[in-house]
């Protein structure tokens, strides 16, 4: 049976499985909070459907360094490796 984590846990038997998996208190309470956090994403476009300036801008929004210098490629693998 679940415990009962009181009432800023939103989805006790979420946040207990992420423990047992490991996970710290916090991350997993982020976690059983979202509403949506079962649901898989898989609305973006694959990196290789993209341009190198979109691609770019995805770099710069997460900090890879040595972006400016990339091809389109190294960016995909540099993204991946993120």
């Amino acid at each position: 049976m679940t415990r009962d984590h009181g009432p800023q846990i939103k989805d006790d038997e979420k946040y207990e499985k992420l423990r047992e998996e490991g996970m710290s208190k916090s991350k997993a309470a982020r976690i059983a909070n979202t509403p949506d956090s079962g649901k898989k994403g898989g609305e973006a476009s694959p990196y290789e459907e993209r341009t190198k300036e979109e691609l770019y801008g995805q770099a710069k929004k997460i900090g890879i360094e040595g972006r400016s210098k990339m091809n389109k490629k190294e960016l995909i693998k540099a993204l991946r490796k993120s």
